[in-house]
């Protein structure tokens, strides 16, 4: 499966911006991690096919929204209420193997090529 990515860039704190992944083929699992700089790579949020079961990251939670295009293979993720610390690149990842540890980078088999945001303050 072979996934591209849109949107990023740079945003002043407090704004907004939509970052989108859509896949070539049907996925189970589709969502984002991001690596801020120094740190290690984390989760930030996924959708499943079928049904439409969301998960987050606890620091991104109430500011960010997954949802997804069903018949289109996209997910897209809004950021609200962007704050400097969500300065990352940010990696569109998915899967089509049922999995329920949704939050390990190593359930994923594809892998978008990563995006920037920054967040000024």
């Amino acid at each position: 499966v072979q996934l591209q990515a849109s949107g990023g860039g740079l945003v002043q704190a407090g704004e907004s911006m939509r970052l989108s992944c859509t896949a070539s083929s049907a996925v189970y699992i589709m969502g984002w991690f991001r690596r801020a700089p120094g740190k290690e790579r984390e989760f930030v949020s996924v959708v499943t096919w079928p049904g439409s079961t969301t998960m987050y990251a606890e620091s991104i939670k109430g500011r960010f929204t997954i949802s997804k295009d069903k018949d289109e293979n996209t997910a897209h993720l809004q950021m609200n209420n962007l704050k400097p610390e969500d300065t990352a690149v940010y990696y569109c990842a998915a899967t089509r193997q049922i999995s329920t540890i949704w939050y390990s980078p190593r359930e994923y088999d594809s892998w978008g090529q990563g995006t920037l945001v920054t967040v000024s303050s």
